[in-house]
């Protein structure tokens, strides 16, 4: 156990020292020119393979940092980290392109802080109980490459170049308290990252012409809260006391929000016009702006989300969730845009045949699904961008340590900007491991 502890903490210390120094989140989406970039789904792969129901989904062997009052429900210790790969097929009226993209998707630790197994050991029903999470998880990723070229009367053709890389990370802690079935979260959040925009104009037909470079590269930094609140109600609890072996039915119902969240930023912004010849032998460069710690600031808007889950004891669960994030609240000095609010609905839940059959490996597999539909924060030709689309995925039980712990598997189909001038559509391979463990915070008995 000992050592599980160890390689555990060894590995998130080092991807936090890692992520913290590239801060990159790899992405290929026009869209994420405007504001911070596009916003990163927070559901880990677990409930993002049931459409991201996690406003009101408990899970006493995973992780939900989505509404933090969920720590208050853990049982065990979990470690999960999550990875993707992604396939875009970018259009617009006259040209496509396809696109590989992936990476690490976040990296959490969460814990309670009262082991279940001292009560049993000490005979002691307690009433409440203590949760805390450590995670790393992107908020925003920027990721683009676009080339347009124009004619102009007397000019000839004219070169249009847009690039832009990077993203944003928080490194969050979450704490919840449960008493009885009523649970209370916080999540305090490190907001953090790099992001570099470029924009060049090059005229192609003249040989000695001055090409336009603007260049902004700038980082974030700032504070983010969360707070949760879940309620477990037991449906029939009466007909369990008569019968021992009536499987639980529960319904989690949950709600949370985030404050307003203000940054700071601090960057390079660079203009320049550059004359290069091949016919002359010359190149020359004219520095026209040159902004060095330039610093601004920025705020983010505030958001909320609802949800209820169903569960009917160990064998299938079903739930709903709608979000929704003041994106008209966005302010950058850095990189001005404007957004709009949006929302997400989303619908989704596992079936798990038998989770103690000895026979069939496959009926103690949990079998996901998920159905979403939502807006982007952005507009195109005075429409506001939609998002939808449909997933599924495996949870495959396997034994570390002596522990039953999961690996899950799922794919997702979506697409976003329909009717709009560039439309993607996309299939995401997602993965992660999730470990649990039952021995931290026990009360040894013996020495």
């Amino acid at each position: 156990m000992y050592k599980f502890k160890k390689s555990i903490l060894s590995v998130f210390a080092l991807a936090l020292i890692s992520i913290s120094a590239a801060a990159q989140y790899n992405a290929n989406s026009p869209y994420s020119r405007f504001g911070l970039g596009d916003p990163v789904d927070q559901n880990f792969m677990s409930v993002r393979m049931m459409g991201g129901i996690g406003s009101g989904f408990i899970d006493s062997y995973g992780i939900n940092t989505v509404n933090p009052a969920s720590y208050g429900f853990i049982d065990v210790t979990s470690f999960d980290m999550g990875v993707f790969a992604k396939y875009s097929e970018i259009s617009d009226a006259s040209s496509s392109s396809n696109l590989w993209n992936g990476n690490l998707a976040y990296m959490s630790l969460a814990f309670p802080l009262t082991n279940p197994i001292n009560e049993i050991l000490d005979r002691v029903d307690r009433k409440s109980s203590w949760g805390m999470n450590l995670s790393l998880i992107p908020q925003t990723s920027v990721g683009y490459n676009i080339t347009s070229i124009d004619s102009i009367a007397n000019i000839g053709n004219i070169e249009r170049q847009y690039s832009g890389n990077g993203g944003t990370y928080k490194f969050q802690w979450g704490n919840a308290y449960r008493y009885k079935d009523l649970s209370v979260g916080l999540n305090m959040s490190y907001l953090f990252g790099k992001i570099t925009y470029q924009r060049n104009t090059s005229f192609l037909d003249i040989d000695a012409s001055y090409d336009n470079i603007f260049l902004n590269d700038f980082s974030v930094s700032g504070f983010l809260m969360d707070l949760g609140v879940m309620y477990r109600l037991d449906l029939n609890k009466r007909q369990r006391e008569l019968n021992k072996n009536a499987a639980a039915k529960v319904l989690a119902l949950g709600a949370h929000i985030s404050s307003p969240g203000n940054f700071n930023t601090n960057g390079t912004v660079i203009e320049q016009n550059v004359l290069s010849s091949t016919s002359l032998g010359t190149f020359e460069t004219d520095t026209l702006r040159f902004l060095d710690n330039n610093e601004g600031s920025g705020k983010l808007g505030s958001s909320f989300g609802i949800g209820a889950t169903y569960y009917a004891g160990n064998k299938y669960a079903i739930g709903m969730s709608y979000t929704r994030n003041a994106w008209s609240d966005y302010e950058n000095d850095a990189n001005p845009a404007e957004l709009n609010d949006t929302y997400k609905v989303s619908l989704g839940g596992y079936l798990r045949p038998n989770y103690k059959s000895f026979t069939s490996y496959f009926k103690r597999v949990y079998y996901r699904w998920g159905l979403y539909y939502g807006t982007d924060p952005r507009i195109a030709e005075e429409d506001q961008i939609t998002n939808y689309g449909a997933s599924f995925g495996f949870g495959l039980p396997f034994i570390y340590q002596r522990k039953v712990s999961h690996a899950n598997l799922g794919l997702e189909f979506g697409r976003r900007g329909k009717g709009s001038p560039i439309q993607e559509s996309f299939a995401t391979i997602n993965f992660s491991f999730t470990f649990n463990d039952d021995e931290w915070f026990i009360k040894r008995k013996y020495d």
